[in-house]
């Protein structure tokens, strides 16, 4: 690692653990997918709805790619505007346990109810971004 980020390290460890995540949401969606009788590649699953675990594979992979511009982007931003690498450790930490928890939730839960367990993670997680991209511009400004 560069001198320059050695700082960064904790948080470098949880972005991977965001990328790994994400990777493991894509094999799960893409294997239970294949898996049906009929899957067309590329495109969604034929059951859409929360009661069928392959809907939800799917929905927690795109859920975490639709949001995935931002946690990634906004770690990189913080950390190239030199935020202060304690608090930036903790957000992420936050950030990406709440969204471990919101896939074990989505996978586990069948509802269509809402808010759901899982939309309290999601919604700390998103939180936790927030905070990042507020880091990140104290850091630049100062």
């Amino acid at each position: 690692m560069l001198p320059e980020l050695t700082a960064y390290h904790t948080t470098f460890v949880w972005l991977g653990i965001l990328l790994a995540m994400i990777m493991l949401q894509w094999l799960i969606a893409s294997y239970t997918k294949a898996s049906q009788p009929g899957s067309i590649p590329g495109l969604p699953p034929r059951d859409a709805g929360h009661r069928s675990f392959v809907f939800r594979a799917w929905r927690t992979h795109q859920n975490t790619l639709e949001n995935a511009g931002t946690m990634i982007g906004g770690c990189l931003f913080a950390v190239l505007v030199g935020a202060d690498p304690g608090w930036l450790a903790i957000l992420m930490a936050v950030m990406v346990l709440a969204r471990i928890i919101h896939m074990v939730l989505y996978y586990q839960i069948a509802t269509e109810k809402n808010p759901s367990p899982r939309s309290y993670f999601f919604m700390l997680s998103w939180f936790a971004n927030v905070g990042i991209l507020i880091l990140g511009f104290v850091a630049l400004f100062n």
